[in-house]
């Protein structure tokens, strides 16, 4: 898998935004994935089944990474480290740790809520 992409990236993706179309076309070639909390984030977010259905289609594609006892563990170590003094959040934080658990770069637009975690790669 090429990169884990973030909800704020398909979202950007499903609204027609160029770059991330780009981006993701060229790039789905080597394989992408999205954190099982990000699938529940877009499912969450859709306004009815006909949405649930577009996203289920744009993203068929995509490996969705589980949570893992692993992934726990280490998206608790950053919510104890980092959301008093960050803001982070819990589904952020289980995003994170799901890129620091399989070693795989995140794709997100919001640089600013994951910047502060040490050996976290960020496209």
């Amino acid at each position: 898998m090429k990169y884990l992409c973030d909800t704020c990236i398909l979202i950007d993706y499903l609204r027609g935004k160029e770059e991330i179309k780009n981006t993701l076309s060229k790039d789905r070639t080597d394989g992408l994935g999205m954190s099982s909390i990000t699938y529940m984030e877009l499912m969450v977010g859709a306004f009815n089944k006909r949405e649930i259905n577009t996203i289920k289609k744009a993203f068929a594609d995509f490996e969705i990474v589980e949570l893992s006892a692993a992934v726990s563990i280490k998206a608790s170590k950053l919510i104890e480290t980092y959301s008093k003094s960050h803001g982070l959040l819990i589904p952020d934080a289980l995003i994170a740790a799901t890129a620091l658990e399989y070693n795989i770069p995140l794709y997100t637009a919001n640089v600013s809520d994951f910047r502060f975690i040490p050996d976290l790669v960020l496209i």
